[in-house]
């Protein structure tokens, strides 16, 4: 008599064909051949079956299909057949499944399952056994293994690994449940209570990865494991980890251990911490930021970045960092950051520094030992959505502080000759669909050189779109020509408040204060083109107030120009007419035989202006003897913060050009495997103006030809942006009599060169070994907000070195500037000229796979000196980064950096960091 049955078949079916197949066959089995107790049904995993009228031949079938095959249909009497069949309902009825009610040891949910090799129930002990490549799916738990073994009497499944012809390892069991995966060499595990019992686990949460020798799970989200080690290493054999003797683990929310050291290549390190929190879950949680060892001549020994990270709630967060060293010094910083979707987001930080530094000098004695200094500074970052109050909207962009800040960071070579601070506070209103528009803003900007502070609060501008009189409101065909004629406003307000951070005092604040309005009405008249030409008449009309007058007079006894100050409310009005004309031309060369250059495109836009501007400010200027010799100059004493108008009636012509070139070039590479043609910019624009003025008023030694300007602009070929600008003065003062000047052009020169400059950028790359680009490089984390993503992409750029890409060979990145200005110095005699150029360049080349090496450079070609370099090696260490980092600016430092790169483990860091002025 056999107590068990086996079905020899490669199963891949389901809980529910088995469930309706036992229940049909059950009766038979226990009451002809188990003879057992066993209960009048398993589970049974449907709510309703088909009615259907079954003979006897058919039943046989089926019941022939469950037995042994050494079994013979012919043993199965035929009152045990009837009762079936009477136990069955007619074609009419339908059989009402609860599938709970069966036995009180039955499951709450389906299980299904599948197997490669067999599957084999054993009746008795209620146990079903599934062999080869066996997997199990219950509610949300997943088991693959092997040998799964399931046991009805105490829920439990037991699962078994296998293995192949060389011994070794086959289909171990593996279990997911929660999004979190475990691989083990034996399980036994309660379907009911989700309790187990794991050996020699392998599980993985998040990017964390922990192997255990025992493990208990008490419930779904809870383990205990013990003589475990956890890394982010995903090798059998990690380059590293940490080793704990008890663990804890909530799922996908923290994992917990007690005292822990370092392993590394299998080699224990003798470092010890007390204990271990892991965060799972992935975004943002609170914990401790760990600091930085540093050590330096300059500010002596130190930890850097000691802080705290807490998550206030889903729209803000705070992190507090500070900087130690032994020396005496210390920075202390507050960063906030919030968002709320559809409203607004931003950060506002502010730090405190108090820098104690050893003078290094040893020749300058007379000097005390340390030098001290307090400073701080505020970053304030801030937008609104548009979607929050359309047509409303609030911006912050504020970089403040001591202008002495930059100079005393100790680790940004870069960061310590940055002069100069500018930022922004700024209100905008739109009115009646944008017709009027009004911002208020506050405005300062400082350098670290000279240590002036200039505030403007506020800055206020209101301005409407053109507004024509005699337009209809409800307009029916062409409008008529006088319909075109409009009419605008704007104005502006500006007070500024100058103080140096050095010596301030709110009175002096006070007595700095300048502020002006300024009002402007441009009248405009839009006339049908004549042929390919467009006239356009205007009049302009702009009026400044004012709060003071500067007045100039030579003292015989200093022999120098004293200026005073008169305070008072003044206005001076300027007002023009004009009658301008401009066009397009343009002009295309074929290349009819060429394989490249398809055509060359040029475009030219000129256009010519005749205009009149009486003088109505003469009042508002003054001959000022200028040096001992009684040479006079004609000054201006217009003491507006606003800018003043200059002297003289102008009645003459304006004129210039602009160009634009481009290139049809046939692109090869298109994705629909034809050659289409792409255009190329060779030149965005290069334009030159100037003007003529045909009624000179001599008496104020006014010039009758305007300075020349010259501007262009090109990105060429997509990689090379240019962009120059000058000034060119056809005139030129005679040093023997100021305030005289002679036309150039009599001695066959162009002009003096009053003002320009000179911008060349460009940022090179190999192509990837993989093919991704910029946006793709980092994995993106989708609980973070974009915002927080594009945070984390900036902070990548900001510090390459912590991240680098070693699947692109090389990078490089120049950028050129120059820039000349040539003024009238305050003594109002001679002309001072200010000169900077300078070149920048950053850039990475892969030595090897695992290797890369990368730096960068500031040089000033007025001093001839590296302001500020830096260079670091870079070693790919599969799970960890080394970074040997040197950099050489107002103080110099040697940082050798290795951390995992698993941002789990990020902030865990082993740092070396030496620096000397």
């Amino acid at each position: 008599m056999h107590n068990h049955y086996k079905v020899y078949a490669n199963i891949k079916t389901t809980g529910i064909v088995f469930g309706v197949l036992f229940f049909i066959t059950y009766p038979l089995l226990a009451n002809n051949r188990c003879k057992t107790n066993f209960p009048k049904s398993l589970t049974v995993i449907t709510d309703t079956v088909p009615s259907k009228q079954f003979d006897s031949s058919a039943l046989k079938k089926v019941i022939a299909d469950t037995l042994n095959p050494a079994d013979s249909i012919e043993d199965v009497s035929e009152d045990s057949i009837e009762n079936i069949s009477d136990s069955l309902p007619d074609s009419s009825e339908i059989i009402k499944v609860d599938t709970t009610l069966f036995s009180k040891d039955s499951l709450d949910a389906p299980v299904n399952y599948t197997a490669d090799d067999s599957g084999v129930l054993i009746i008795p002990t209620k146990q079903f056994i599934l062999y080869g490549k066996a997997n199990t799916t219950y509610k949300d738990i997943k088991l693959d293994a092997n040998t799964i073994k399931y046991d009805q009497n105490t829920s439990l499944i037991t699962a078994y690994g296998g293995t192949d012809t060389s011994k070794g390892a086959l289909n171990l069991p593996t279990l997911t449940q929660a999004g979190s995966t475990s691989i083990m060499d034996t399980a036994t595990f309660n379907m009911k209570t989700q309790r187990g019992l794991i050996k020699n686990t392998y599980y993985k949460e998040g990017e964390l990865f922990v192997n255990a020798q025992t493990v208990k799970k008490i419930d779904k989200d809870v383990e205990f494991a013990y003589r475990g080690r956890f890394t982010t290493c995903n090798l059998d054999t990690p380059h590293f980890d940490l080793r704990a003797k008890k663990l804890k683990i909530i799922n996908n929310k923290i994992a917990v251990s007690g005292p822990a050291y370092p392993e590394f290549e299998g080699v224990p390190i003798p470092i010890y911490i007390p204990f271990g929190i892991y965060p799972l879950n992935r975004g943002r949680h609170s914990g401790l930021l760990p600091p930085r060892f540093t050590s330096n001549d300059v500010f002596g020994l130190g930890l850097e970045g000691l802080g705290f990270y807490k998550v206030i709630d889903d729209n803000w967060d705070t992190r507090l960092e500070s900087d130690l060293y032994s020396y005496g010094g210390w920075r202390a910083a507050v960063t906030t950051e919030y968002y709320k979707r559809y409203k607004y987001r931003g950060s506002f930080a502010l730090s405190a520094q108090h820098t104690k530094q050893l003078n290094t000098n040893i020749y300058e004695l007379s000097k005390e030992e340390f030098t001290v200094s307090n400073t701080y500074f505020i970053t304030w970052n801030h937008s609104s959505d548009s979607k929050a109050r359309p047509g409303t909207s609030f911006s912050a962009n504020v970089h403040a502080g001591s202008t002495q800040y930059n100079a005393n960071v100790p680790n940004n070579a870069f960061l310590n000759y940055n002069n100069s601070l500018a930022s922004s506070i700024s209100y905008n209103k739109l009115w009646d669909e944008g017709k009027y528009n009004l911002n208020v803003s506050l405005n300062e900007n400082q350098n670290s050189v000279t240590r002036l502070i200039n505030m403007n609060l506020p800055t206020v501008a209101f301005s409407t779109t053109t507004i024509y009189p005699f337009q209809s409101k409800e307009q029916v065909g062409a409008p008529k020509w006088y319909q075109k004629f409009g009419i605008g406003y704007t104005g502006s307000l500006l007070n500024i408040m100058s103080f140096y951070d050095s010596a301030f005092n709110f009175q002096k604040l006070l007595d700095t204060a300048q502020w002006g309005i300024d009002h402007r009405i441009p009248i405009t008249l839009s006339l049908p083109p004549v042929g390919p030409l467009i006239f356009s008449p205007s009049v302009d009309f702009e009026d400044k107030w004012f709060a003071q007058k500067v007045m100039y007079n030579w003292d015989d006894k200093t022999k120098k120009v004293d200026t005073t100050i008169k305070k008072g409310f003044y206005t001076a009005a300027e007002m023009s007419f004009g009658l301008s004309m401009n066009t397009r031309i343009f002009g295309t060369y074929n290349f009819k035989h060429s394989d490249g250059v398809q055509a060359i495109r040029h475009e030219i836009d000129p256009f010519i202006g005749l205009s009149y501007k009486p003088n109505l400010v003469s009042h508002f200027y003054q001959d000022v003897q200028v040096d001992s010799l009684g040479h006079i100059r004609r000054v201006s004493q217009q003491g507006s913060v606003l800018g003043g108008f200059s002297e003289g009636r102008f009645g003459g012509l304006t004129f210039g050009i602009n160009n634009l070139l481009e290139m049809k070039v046939k692109n090869h590479k298109d994705s629909t495997g034809t050659d289409s043609v792409k255009k190329i910019r060779l030149l965005d624009n290069l334009g030159i103006s100037s003007g003529i003025n045909l009624i000179p008023d001599s008496a104020n030694r006014a010039t009758p030809i305007s300075p020349i300007t010259i501007s262009a602009g090109s990105s060429l070929f997509n990689k090379v942006n240019i962009t120059a600008n000058a000034i060119i003065n056809p005139y030129r003062e005679d040093t023997t009599a100021p305030g005289n000047s002679r036309l150039l052009w009599k001695q066959g020169k162009i002009g003096d060169f009053q003002s320009g400059s000179l911008s060349i950028s460009t940022s090179l790359q190999s192509k990837s070994k993989d093919k991704r680009d910029d946006d793709q490089r980092l994995a993106q984390d989708e609980t973070l907000t974009p915002d927080e993503q594009q945070r984390q992409l900036d902070y990548v750029r900001e510090n390459p070195a912590d991240f680098v890409d070693f699947n692109i060979p090389w990078t490089l990145q120049l950028s050129y500037s120059l820039s000349y200005n040539r003024y009238l110095s305050p003594d109002l005699v001679h002309f001072t000229s200010d000169l900077n150029t300078n070149i920048n360049v950053n850039g990475t080349i892969s030595l090897s796979p695992k290797w890369q090496l990368g730096g960068g450079f500031y040089f000033d070609f007025l001093t001839q000196k590296i302001q500020a370099s830096n260079i670091f090696l870079t070693r790919d260490m599969h799970c960890w980064q080394m970074v040997i980092d040197v950099q050489v600016g107002q103080y110099k430092s040697f940082t050798i950096t290795l951390n995992p790169k698993a941002g789990i483990l990020r902030d865990l860091h082993i740092n070396k960091h030496f620096m000397q002025q």
